[in-house]
């Protein structure tokens, strides 16, 4: 008899084990739950920490120092602000700004470490500058060439506001290829509301991942002496990446410029000039010096193509141009009283400062 209940009890709760194995909704009428305070935390609990870890390493405080006007030998720290190490050779990408009058750089790393900066070289129309320190195993900031900030990716601002050490701030990019938000800077910058102050300045833009977005570079309000919240840019990685790569090849940053200015084509353009034709660029204005003028564009052409490649935009053409060498020879398709033609145009070198 006493085999019969044990046997009964085995089946049964082998039976038990099975049915709940099966359907895991009735596992919870038999597992006590964890309490609601800890069940709330690991459900809910949401951290950029990993991310902070992976790019703060390599952001860095810069310090621009000065020789005193009545004692050459005495050295005053005049600036402040933040730069990214990009490179295991010790490059750093910050501001020209945060650079422009020093007479010394220095740069401290998070872990302690503290060296003399040279400057590789700077880029006034982009407010960029490249810096070299010398170190060993010296942090590197994530990067990834495939990542293409979009509208509502989460971002980080991380720098050293106000001198308060290291800081990070959150928020979204709320735009991007913003231009022209102070004279001589046309570049298309990353709008953001993370907050980027003082200090910020030549910082890091990190995306949800810790991988380099941009280098902040203003505020709204730095830019216009208008008070505002939420609207701060920075420069995308891509444009100071080659900027970089310029200043290392050659010591500076050489343009290409064929002297056109242009707008771009959309519908209303296109039946204003009674065209068809809604892409490529109007050009509004020709330089009477430029390449351009020598080959022979005019105001009201309609650039479409640069050596067989379509354009879209303005801000096309100025990329496409900037970055051909001097002397360089191009094709340039256009139209012209509803006809095509192609022009040759030779480069001339940018010298705008």
């Amino acid at each position: 008899m006493l085999k019969f209940w044990i046997r009964s009890v085995v089946i049964g709760l082998a039976s038990a084990a099975i049915i709940i194995a099966a359907v895991p909704s009735l596992r919870e009428h038999f597992i006590p739950s964890a309490s609601p305070s800890v069940a709330n935390i690991s459900s809910t609990e949401l951290s950029f920490n990993p991310a902070v870890r992976r790019a703060a390493p390599a952001v860095v405080n810069i310090y621009s120092r000065q020789y005193d006007r009545s004692n050459r030998k005495k050295l005053s720290t005049q600036g402040l602000g933040s730069g990214v190490i990009v490179s295991k050779k010790g490059y750093i990408i910050t501001n020209y700004h945060v650079i422009a009058k020093a007479d010394q750089i220095i740069v401290a790393l998070q872990d302690g470490r503290v060296a003399a900066a040279q400057l590789v070289g700077k880029d006034k129309r982009t407010d960029l500058a490249v810096l070299r320190i010398e170190g060993d195993h010296l942090p590197v900031i994530p990067l990834n060439p495939h990542y293409h900030p979009k509208v509502g990716d989460v971002v980080m601002a991380i720098g050293n506001p106000y001198n308060l050490g290291q800081t990070t701030t959150f928020g979204i990019i709320s735009a991007t290829g913003r231009s022209s938000i102070s004279a001589g800077r046309r570049q298309a910058f990353i709008q953001t509301d993370a907050a980027i102050n003082a200090g910020n300045s030549g910082g890091a833009l990190v995306n949800s991942r810790g991988e380099l977005v941009g280098i902040n570079t203003a505020s709204f309000q730095q830019a216009t002496d208008i008070e505002t919240y939420g609207i701060s840019f920075a420069i995308p990685f891509s444009l100071a990446n080659t900027i970089m790569q310029k200043i290392i090849a050659d010591g500076r940053v050489i343009r290409g410029y064929i002297g056109v200015d242009g707008e771009d084509m959309n519908s209303l353009t296109g039946h204003i000039m009674n065209g068809q034709h809604v892409g490529g660029i109007l050009v509004v204005g020709v330089d009477p010096n430029g390449p351009a003028q020598k080959a022979g564009l005019k105001k009201n052409d309609i650039i479409t193509e640069i050596d067989g490649h379509k354009v879209t935009g303005r801000q096309e053409v100025m990329d496409t141009v900037t970055n051909l060498r001097p002397g360089t020879v191009v094709k340039v398709t256009l139209l012209r009283n509803g006809k095509e033609m192609t022009l040759s145009v030779t480069i001339a070198e940018d010298n705008y400062d």
